[in-house]
């Protein structure tokens, strides 16, 4: 078994393909799918479809345990806080250029001075 595995990987180069997998859980029986998420093999009763995907119970697990911990937190707050103080920064700008325009003695708008 193991020098068929072995001939099959060197002829061809990456792997052997889903038909010679056997499932990861349960090594008698023969790969259906291969998990997207973690890229192992399992047969059809350790994988489960989800999102539109074949992905196995342990992924799925992970990928459900993740949605708990999107709960609100400050650094939600953080794009908010950036844009804020952007627009802030920028009125800022175009107020001290405007002051500095305006500050600007009268012959230099009439083009005496240049």
């Amino acid at each position: 078994m193991q020098d068929e595995l072995q001939q099959l990987v060197s002829s061809q180069g990456e792997g052997p393909s889903l038909a010679h997998r056997r499932c990861d859980n349960h090594a008698d029986r023969e790969a259906a799918a291969r998990c997207p998420e973690c890229g192992r093999f399992f047969c059809r009763e350790c994988v489960t479809e989800h999102a539109g995907r074949v992905i196995c119970a342990d992924c799925l697990a992970t990928m459900t345990s993740g949605a708990d911990s999107k709960r609100w937190s400050p650094r939600m707050l953080a794009p908010y806080a950036a844009a804020i103080v952007g627009m802030l920064v920028a009125w800022m700008a175009y107020y001290y250029m405007g002051r500095f325009f305006l500050g600007l003695p009268h012959e230099f708008h009439e083009g005496i001075m240049w």
